[in-house]
């Protein structure tokens, strides 16, 4: 079983940037489809996006399509999500998860069997 660490966690200004990376072990993330879900106090956990195994399909919650990036390095055996145009908003923590191959739907936690520790990103002024 894939086993992950997030890291990049931070607090930024509104409008700021910031890196999330998920590094994995115990598997090559190549061969699976990576997500990142946050929560935020009081809330839900809400998918933010994934990207799938071998042919690298991303998918982006509507919310956050034109400011996120999720990107794959199979070299570093890492996940990253690129995070722009931060607003208060997203503040929240954010984890990583795993699922081998591909998933039914990629917005469901339940697809997935491993998960991070989880990294904070707090966006406040």
């Amino acid at each position: 079983q894939l086993e992950l660490v997030e890291s990049g966690g931070a607090v930024v200004q509104p409008g700021g940037s910031l890196t999330l990376s998920c590094a994995a072990s115990k598997g090559a993330v190549d061969d699976y489809t990576i997500a990142w879900f946050r929560q935020a106090p009081g809330k839900e956990r809400e998918a933010v996006s994934a990207i799938s195994g071998r042919g690298g399909l991303t998918y982006y919650a509507a919310s956050m399509r034109d400011r996120f990036t999720i990107s794959r390095d199979n070299a570093k055996n890492t996940v990253h999500l690129r995070m722009d145009s931060l607003k208060p908003e997203d503040t929240a923590i954010y984890y990583c998860a795993a699922a081998i191959g591909r998933v039914g739907s990629w917005k469901f936690s339940s697809e997935y069997d491993s998960w991070g520790q989880g990294t904070q990103v707090t966006v406040s002024s």
